[in-house]
């Protein structure tokens, strides 16, 4: 019999989400939950998108273009591609969350 996942709760605007995660990543998910919420409650605050499922995609939208831009810098020093692969990971992280939403 295996064990229960660990699961993390994190709170994205104003909504509790449980999420499995290694407990070593805790509090990467945790500082990537923070980061999402501010980026989700600006585009909410600024009053021209209306709906989670919109607000999601414009924040990942964002996200992605940062991710872009960082990769097209063209240097190849290792923060940067540490930078590059925890943006990518926060991308990730953050389109899984929106899915569990559509299912739930």
């Amino acid at each position: 019999m295996s064990a229960a996942p660990y699961t993390v709760l994190v709170h994205i605007l104003d909504k509790e989400y449980q999420v499995a995660c290694p407990p070593e990543r805790e509090p990467e998910l945790l500082a990537a939950a923070r980061y999402l919420d501010r980026q989700m409650r600006t585009v909410r605050d600024g009053g021209k998108v209306v709906g989670l499922e919109r607000i999601a995609v414009m924040v990942a939208l964002n996200l992605t273009s940062e991710l872009l831009k960082l990769r097209e810098g063209g240097t190849d020093s290792a923060a940067t591609n540490e930078q590059v692969k925890r943006l990518g990971e926060r991308v990730d992280e953050a389109l899984e969350r929106f899915r569990q939403l559509e299912i739930d």
